[in-house]
């Protein structure tokens, strides 16, 4: 039987419903339907296929876009069943956070932001947006996933409250018609999945460094938290292979960040003391939080994998490269329409210049990596994939 939630949770029943009005279904929760819709749209099967920081060529154990979203999901979810939250909509979101990445990871986002530097830019948090309220085009009577507001406002709010006279194009027409509260913070399951995201990047992109070579796990003795959790797997385990005694400090490593948030919220709430859900959006900080010898550590985690992986040689390289491809293809797309596929094209024909360029960038960032590469080649180098 669940546990009751908190009454500063999220509430189903109380929910502010959808931007098309549906009848309810009777065996799930509007934010479970949220969840599956996530699951089942084709932006979301893309993921599999989109670079977190390894591309797919390097090798199969590396995290793609698709497993970083489950392992967030999965973090979000202990959070918030720690402190009485809607699970699921902390899942929600964390499934559906990185929906908006481009191939390539950021090499794809930042090539593409170049593009569309005189029609708005390119942020893959406003990509996911417009995936979910126009792009997935499955449902007879709307286009998006027609998801309740409260998963749009997390999406919206990703990285907390909008700052004033910058509001994206796209966000700025969705609040017009949802009200998104745009200048306050989210509710806590949209902030616990945000942490979330924060704690699987900083522990499961170590763990794939150390899997690519970049890093030997001696390098890691020296990082906080890491350092001491790899001295407490050996104290116990003693002489470990290196690939046990990298998931075990890792795994440490997430408990550790876990449980601080977990003590810090607890602390934020019973000072803020909420009685709803519009108190925690009111509150003026956000109230899922690390503390702040956690948030040090946090940067500090940042700041090697900059230094160390991100900045590698054999990072920049494919980076550059990545980059290369996305440019090529919006050039070749945008100088030839005609080669879009026949649904993509109705959109761009006779459509003004920004708009025609912001269907053929829509296209671009569905793609997955292996995609990108095989267009690129076909488009832009004249190779024939059939041989």
């Amino acid at each position: 039987m669940n546990a009751p939630l908190a009454p500063y949770a999220a509430s189903p029943p109380a929910g502010r419903g959808r931007r098309w009005p549906e009848p309810e279904a009777a065996d799930r929760t509007p934010f479970q339907r949220d969840r599956d819709r996530i699951l089942h749209s084709a932006a979301f099967r893309r993921l599999q296929h989109k670079t977190q920081v390894f591309v797919s060529h390097e090798g199969d154990h590396y995290r793609s876009r698709l497993t970083h979203s489950l392992e967030v999901g999965q973090i979000a979810r202990g959070i918030c069943r720690s402190l009485a939250l809607e699970e699921t909509l902390a899942e929600t979101l964390a499934l559906a956070h990185d929906l908006g990445h481009t191939p390539f990871g950021h090499a794809g986002e930042a090539a593409l932001d170049r593009a569309l530097a005189g029609c708005g830019g390119f942020d893959h948090n406003v990509q996911t947006l417009r995936i979910v309220t126009r792009l997935e085009a499955r449902y007879a009577a709307f286009d998006g996933l027609n998801l309740t507001w409260e998963t749009l406002e997390g999406l919206a709010k990703h990285n907390g409250p909008a700052a004033p006279g910058a509001v994206p194009v796209p966000v700025a027409e969705l609040d017009r018609e949802l009200d998104l509260r745009l200048d306050e913070w989210p509710g806590l399951e949209a902030q616990a999945a945000a942490l979330a995201d924060d704690i699987a990047y900083n522990n499961h992109d170590i763990d794939d460094g150390v899997r690519s070579g970049l890093l030997l796990p001696d390098d890691l003795r020296g990082l906080p938290l890491f350092g001491e959790a790899m001295a407490e797997v050996e104290a116990r385990y003693g002489r470990l292979a290196p690939s046990r005694l990298i998931h075990e400090t890792v795994r440490r490593g997430v408990r550790a960040m876990v449980a601080d948030t977990v003590a810090e919220t607890r602390r934020r709430l019973a000072e803020a003391r909420p009685e709803t859900a519009d108190d925690v959006r009111r509150a003026g900080r956000p109230l899922v939080a690390f503390s702040d010898g956690m948030a040090d550590t946090d940067r500090a985690l940042k700041a090697f994998m900059r230094e160390r992986v991100f900045s590698h040689p054999r990072i920049e390289a494919e980076t550059g490269r990545a980059g290369v491809v996305v440019a090529d293809l919006f050039r070749a797309l945008s100088a030839r329409p005609d080669a879009l596929p026949p649904e993509w094209r109705r959109r761009a024909e006779g459509a003004e210049a920004c708009r025609a360029a912001r269907v053929v960038a829509d296209y671009i960032a569905g793609m997955t990596d292996r995609f990108a590469d095989s267009e690129h080649a076909r488009l832009c180098r004249g190779d024939n994939p059939s041989g």
